[in-house]
């Protein structure tokens, strides 16, 4: 049996295989696309690199943070309850899911020196530079000939 080869046919599947994958994106409810991503701020001083991170519904004993001399790893799990009463009836939504990020470092940290403070859903890590990184930048003084 020989079938004939229809482009219009394929255009027509790849069509349809990229409207579901958008409708499935666009569905998603932002607290579901959050639990895919950690909102990551770092502010790097002479001394030390602060890290401030978003984990809203995240309880503390289901984190877990590794930092190595220039990686951060993040992960852990949100647990969230959702209960609401209308009309004497009682409705209950579970969301979980399970997240994980790596945060690559520009500079080497002393990683048996971290201080960690965790409250209302924000993780804030200092981390302290080596010493080789703090000697990094040296000023030079320049001497100016008095005439």
């Amino acid at each position: 049996m020989l079938v004939r080869y229809n482009p219009i046919f394929e255009m027509n599947a790849l069509h349809s295989q990229l409207n579901r994958l958008f409708d499935e994106a666009v569905s998603a409810t932002s607290e579901e696309r959050a639990f895919t991503r950690i909102p990551a701020e770092i502010k790097e001083t002479e001394d030390a690199v602060h890290l401030k991170l978003e984990l809203p519904g995240v309880d503390v004993k289901d984190l877990d943070v590794q930092v190595t001399e220039n990686t951060v790893a993040i992960s852990g799990e949100r647990k969230s309850e959702n209960k609401t009463e209308e009309n004497g009836r009682t409705v209950t939504e579970f969301r979980y899911g399970k997240f994980q990020r790596v945060i690559p470092l520009n500079t080497r940290v002393q990683n048996t020196n971290v201080t960690a403070e965790y409250k209302d859903g924000i993780l804030n890590l200092t981390l302290p530079k080596t010493e080789q990184e703090k000697n990094k930048v040296v000023k030079v003084n320049l001497d100016q000939p008095t005439t």
